[in-house]
């Protein structure tokens, strides 16, 4: 495989000093895995919410209203719980 083939890895896209504010790709992978948070992704609601956050013109002002929404609330205490678990 040439230089110009080689497949791309996570390190590739970030640089060293990024890595200390990450969450590593292992650990984002178990978010997917989680029955919890896709039985909470059911919710109409919180659907919604997520789909209005990505389609806002301004991201973090967006974020700072659904932070005021319990729901929302609900799902990033469970991402950072699923992410921050110590093995």
């Amino acid at each position: 495989m040439s230089s110009l083939q080689k497949a791309w890895t996570i390190d590739d896209l970030l640089d060293e000093e990024d890595h200390t504010d990450k969450v590593p790709f292992q650990r984002l992978q178990l978010l997917g895995q989680s029955r919890e948070l896709r039985d909470l992704l059911q919710n109409p609601h919180l659907r919604q919410l997520l789909r209005s956050i990505d389609a806002a013109d301004s991201k973090a002002d967006a974020m700072k209203a659904a932070m005021q929404e319990p729901l929302f609330v609900e799902l990033s205490d469970k991402c950072l719980k699923i992410v921050d678990k110590t093995d």
